[in-house]
């Protein structure tokens, strides 16, 4: 793993019903190890944004043309990264309970494995993530303090965070998930993540970044 402090940084922006954010989330940590750059973990929630953009919900839904191509779609993703598919039956689905767990967690070592545990349990399992039952077992699977992480991550402190950090979302110009920033320097969409890292990992975005300090 590449040290926080020596290595470049991407901020990485997800929502754990947001499918391909599960793309992203699964094969990110390998990615920006092998480019020698540090995630900066942002889970956020996309139905905030999407109201707040006039939208009812999730884009997909609004055309069905467009879910059905879709899952058409991550079929053939899933298969070009040797990842496992499920179509989850609820879509999208409330990922409230995992992301406040997730910005609890945002610095902590074991992050990347929670959110590898959440995605498989809703785009590889068909299981609820916003569940203190299955929430808590993902946790306490990973050896953690369950039970006292459930009850910090739903502190009002905590709940205030997430709202925050969705609102930062927004007053940064995110309009969907997953997004990638470095910098202001945006990259939307899985297929961006390579695009992201290589940028982050440049001379010249570490110089513009040093112009900016």
């Amino acid at each position: 793993m590449v040290s926080k402090h020596a290595a470049p940084a991407m901020e990485f922006w997800y929502d754990f019903g947001s499918n391909y954010s599960y793309l992203s989330v699964m094969r990110v940590e390998e990615e920006a190890d092998r480019h020698g750059v540090a995630i900066v973990w942002k889970p956020f929630l996309l139905g905030p944004v999407f109201k707040a953009l006039g939208w009812q919900g999730s884009p997909f839904l609004a055309q069905q043309e467009k879910l059905r191509y879709v899952w058409q779609d991550m079929i053939r993703q899933c298969e070009k990264y040797r990842l496992p598919w499920t179509r989850p039956s609820t879509f999208p689905r409330n990922g409230l309970l995992s992301s406040r767990v997730a910005l609890l967690g945002a610095d902590m070592p074991w992050i990347a494995e929670f959110n590898r545990q959440v995605m498989r349990h809703n785009f590889q399992r068909d299981r609820d993530i916003n569940s203190e039952e299955e929430v808590g077992g993902i946790l306490a699977d990973m050896g953690l303090p369950a039970e006292s992480l459930l009850t910090a991550a739903q502190s009002d402190h905590n709940k205030q965070r997430l709202k925050e950090q969705t609102r930062e979302a927004l007053d940064r110009g995110l309009f969907g998930a997953p997004t990638f920033l470095i910098g202001d320097a945006m990259f939307w969409g899985n297929d961006r993540l390579e695009d992201a890292l290589s940028y982050a990992a440049t001379d010249e975005c570490q110089s513009e970044n040093r112009r900016g300090d």
